[in-house]
């Protein structure tokens, strides 16, 4: 095993469970620093149950895993908003407050995870939505954009903290193929900066002569790209 300096996730012999069921078992992967990685697999062969578990939703019963320095199997529920201080978490709906602005649903995130300083806070969201290519958006209120636009805004909420890692469960998922392009494009910059993403799809077109590396959930166990070679028909994503 790399030490924790190479990787922000290393998952070792692990089984997932959810419901009492075995959802993947033996699992054993690392994703490096400034890595990006696809999550791929059938609705319900554990794509989502594997991100829950490295952001701590999911408890872990079976093996270790570690992300950005975190044990999940030995992980305190006092210590899950520390781990997600350094990871962001993007959804494929949104949950944004439906009732505050922009500014208002990145301060709560602020104020929630410790800031203090409001003029700090406030160059911090500037910062984010310009990253985003949001930057005149901060008094808008979430129904008056578009959904490209509200899924532009949950990534510039994942990453108020600068993350070493990006989790996002089906970002493109509710979203038309133009826009889903131009948001996979925003995780790719964002993963040029050096922030390490793991991102799960159903979309096949997306993926299809993509250069990253791809781990496939099927039949409870995790295929690696890195490691075998494996079939990446549409078939694969549905």
């Amino acid at each position: 095993m790399q030490q924790d300096s190479d990787n922000v996730v290393i998952a070792k012999d692990i089984t997932i469970f959810q419901s009492g069921q075995t959802i993947l078992e033996n699992v054993n992967f690392e994703i490096e620093k400034g890595e990006f990685v696809f999550v791929i697999g059938r609705t319900g062969g554990g794509k989502s149950s594997l991100l829950k578990t490295m952001y701590a939703d999911l408890p872990l019963q079976v093996g270790h895993m570690r992300v950005a320095g975190f044990n999940i199997d030995k992980i305190r529920r006092s210590d899950v908003p520390k781990l997600r201080r350094k990871i962001g978490i993007i959804f494929q709906d949104f949950q944004l407050f439906t009732d505050r602005t922009v500014a208002e649903n990145l301060m709560f995130v602020l104020k929630a995870t410790g800031w203090k300083e409001k003029s700090k806070m406030k160059t911090r969201i500037s910062e984010v939505l310009m990253q985003v290519g949001l930057g005149s958006m901060a008094s808008k209120m979430p129904y008056q954009l578009s959904g490209g636009e509200q899924q532009r805004i949950v990534i510039a909420r994942a990453l108020l903290n600068e993350p070493v890692l990006l989790i996002a469960d089906e970002p493109t998922g509710n979203l038309d193929p133009d826009v889903s392009q131009g948001i996979f494009k925003l995780f790719e910059e964002i993963n040029n900066s050096g922030t390490a993403v793991i991102m799960a799809t159903h979309d096949h077109e997306l993926v299809k002569g993509q250069k990253y590396r791809i781990l496939k959930c099927e039949n409870r166990e995790l295929l690696d790209s890195s490691r075998e070679s494996f079939e990446l028909s549409a078939r694969s994503f549905h």
